[in-house]
């Protein structure tokens, strides 16, 4: 039954990735233009750094403390 519904929510992220017109993206097209597209990169990895750390450093107290017990 797990296989099941791993399989069918793959299928449909796949379905729902190509259900999506070809249109050409307006601020994306100017944010590329200025160079402006490098700044908001910067700050989605930024972001996902710090959370990366953050939940390591979560995973690491709390491997801590289950060994205390």
């Amino acid at each position: 039954m797990k296989k099941i519904l791993v399989l069918a929510s793959l299928l449909l992220m796949y379905f729902g990735a190509f259900a999506q017109p070809g249109q050409d993206v307006e601020m994306a097209d100017a944010l590329r233009a200025s160079g402006k597209i490098y700044v908001v990169i910067a700050i989605i990895v930024v972001i996902f750094v710090g959370l990366a750390i953050f939940l390591f450093s979560i995973d690491r107290r709390l491997k801590k403390l289950e060994k205390e017990k």
